[in-house]
């Protein structure tokens, strides 16, 4: 018998007795016996030496064949004979693994909708920087230096002489500059004030600002637009209400006020017993306003509005904790999927 016929003997011999195995020790065993140091293949591999060059080739790529045979044969009688912690099968009828979507932050989505809302009224949107100069947050939108209305807002300074814009506005400086009437935009962003953070302050928050100007502009056109928004934001039959206020860049100003969502105007906790949401602020642009930015206010009247998105949403959504849209928990997040 030849070398050849030892090894697809050996071959043989050595795959019958791993698939009748029947314990991993077996196993073990037969590995030796076959793959050792002083195996049968590996005896074979040794004396290659000693054959003739032709013999020799045929003879050692039967061995190695024979190895990789066994080898593998090995493997599948440990997965075979593995415990079932151990055991590692692929059942391809099992549903896979998702991965899960990210969604829009809440605070996006009630952004969206509002611009949304204002688009479909014709407005264009406009940005502009976080990072502002003192004339276009306070003194273009009637803030005079020292003016007490400064203190309403409590403002982040950074180096240079430049601040953190408290409030969107500061856009409505930059486009009556660069724009000629008549003009309709809102200018969503956001904004910065150095305050204490509670369950309703943040220290930084979103805004939606929008302003109108144009020739003949009046108070019952502002109301016309807010009353329209209102009602497409929180539903129709709505009850609101405009309430005399103080804004420097407005004349007359006043604060919309929404009836309650949840005592109906009855009086509870949540709009302090009032009956009423206060929503946003509003008013006509202030002449003074439009005369820096090189306007005639004698020919050009406008109106502007303002609100808080985080403010906007809580009310619409019942949240009573603006840290709530900053902790990125995930379970409060997955509510408004």
């Amino acid at each position: 018998m030849s070398l050849l016929d030892d090894v697809a003997r050996i071959q043989d011999e050595a795959l019958k007795r791993i698939g009748e195995a029947d314990s991993l020790e077996s196993l073990k065993e037969l590995q030796i016996a076959y793959l050792g140091r002083r195996g049968s293949v590996t005896a074979v591999l040794k004396g290659l030496g000693e054959l003739p060059l032709e013999e020799r080739k045929a003879v050692g790529a039967a061995a190695n064949q024979c190895r990789a045979a066994i080898e593998q044969q090995l493997s599948l009688g440990q997965q075979r004979l593995a415990s079932p912690k151990e055991r590692t099968v692929f059942d391809p009828t099992l549903p896979g693994t998702g991965q899960r979507i990210g969604v829009v932050h809440i605070v996006n989505q009630v952004l969206d909708e509002i611009c949304h809302t204002f688009y479909g009224m014709g407005f264009e949107v406009a940005y502009g920087p976080d990072v502002e100069t003192d004339y276009y947050n306070f003194e273009a939108l009637n803030f005079p230096p020292n003016h007490p209305a400064r203190d309403m807002q409590d403002t982040l300074f950074v180096e240079g002489g430049r601040l953190m814009r408290t409030h969107t506005t500061p856009v409505q400086a930059r486009e009556l500059e660069k724009r000629k009437p008549p003009m309709k935009i809102i200018m969503p962003g956001r904004s910065f004030r150095n305050e204490t953070i509670s369950t309703r302050a943040h220290i930084s928050f979103h805004q939606v600002d929008g302003f109108l100007v144009d020739e003949g502009v009046s108070m019952a056109d502002l109301k016309g637009a807010l009353v329209a928004f209102c009602r497409a934001f929180f539903g129709e039959g709505l009850r609101l209400q405009f309430r005399p206020s103080f804004f420097p860049f407005t004349e007359p100003s006043a604060e919309v006020e929404i009836q309650c969502f949840l005592c109906r105007g009855k009086g509870c906790q949540l709009c302090k017993y009032s009956g009423w949401l206060e929503i946003l602020g509003c008013g006509m642009i202030d002449p003074a306003v439009l005369e820096k930015a090189g306007h005639d206010s004698e020919k050009y009247t406008g109106y502007a509005f303002g609100m808080g998105v985080e403010r906007i949403a809580m009310l619409k959504y019942k949240i009573n904790d603006i840290r709530l849209f900053f902790n990125n928990d995930i379970r409060f997040l997955r509510q408004f999927v």
